[in-house]
C-alpha cells in the first residue's frame, strides 16, 4: 500500500506535483487503479486541460465512481479541484458531485484576460488545518479559465474582477485552485498541510 497516490489522470501537472512532494520527502504513486487508489492513505487529483476529457478518463477507469466513496483526505488541485464539484460549464461537463458548485467560465473583462495566469492573493475565509501557517495576502500561482464561486465549503478565496474559491475543505476532500507545486514557499506549505491530516 502506497502512502500516497496520484491519480493518473492524464494531468499536464503531474510531474511538477510528484516533485514538489519529493522536495517535503515523499514520495507518490501514480496510478488509475481504483484498488490502488482505495488502498492509499492519501489521494491527490491533479488536473490540467478540459473537465470533459478529464471526466471520460476518470469514467473509463471506474474512479469517477470510486472517488466519491474515498474516506482518506483527497486533495483536487486546479482541474482536479473544479472535478470534485456538482458540474462545469466547460463542455457543460457532470463532474464527481462531491461538493455542491458550478465552475464558470471568467467573463471578458477589459484588462483581466481569461485565462487568469499568475500570482494572485490569497484571502483565508476561516481557520482550517489545510490553511495553518499560511496568512491573508500570500501569493499562490494560477492559470484557469473556470472557476467556482464562494460558498461555505470555500476555506479561502481569490479576486479576479469578482471574488472565487481560491481553497476549500470539507470532511476529507479538499481542493486548491492555484497550483501549490507552482507557489513556491506557500504552495510548500499547503501540501505539506495536507500531508498531516489524519488519514
Amino acid at each position: 500500500m502506497s502512502s500516497l497516490v496520484i491519480v493518473d489522470n492524464g494531468g499536464g501537472n503531474v510531474a511538477s506535483v510528484r516533485y514538489a512532494l519529493e522536495r517535503l520527502g515523499v514520495e507518490a504513486a501514480l496510478s488509475a487503479d481504483p484498488a490502488v487508489v482505495r488502498a492509499a492513505r492519501r489521494v491527490i487529483l491533479p488536473g490540467v486541460g478540459a473537465a470533459a476529457d478529464a471526466m471520460q478518463r476518470l469514467r473509463a477507469s471506474g474512479l469517477d465512481r470510486l472517488i466519491p466513496t474515498l474516506t482518506q483526505p483527497v486533495l483536487g488541485i486546479c482541474l482536479g479541484m473544479q472535478l470534485l464539484f456538482q458540474s462545469s460549464a466547460e463542455g457543460d461537463t457532470q463532474c464527481l458531485g462531491i461538493l455542491a458548485g458550478r465552475a464558470e467560465r471568467f467573463p471578458d473583462r477589459a484588462g483581466l484576460p481569461v485565462p487568469h495566469m499568475g500570482w494572485n492573493q490569497l484571502a483565508p475565509q476561516r481557520s482550517s488545518p489545510l490553511l495553518a501557517g499560511i496568512e491573508a495576502g500570500e501569493y499562490a500561482y494560477f492559470v484557469h479559465s473556470y472557476a467556482l464561486p464562494p460558498s461555505p465549503d470555500a476555506i479561502a478565496l481569490c479576486d479576479y474582477g469578482q471574488p472565487f474559491t481560491a481553497i476549500v475543505s470539507r470532511g476529507n476532500f479538499h481542493g486548491a485552485q492555484c497550483h501549490p507545486e507552482r507557489s513556491g514557499s506557500t504552495g510548500a506549505r499547503l501540501l505539506a498541510n495536507f500531508l498531516a491530516l489524519d488519514a
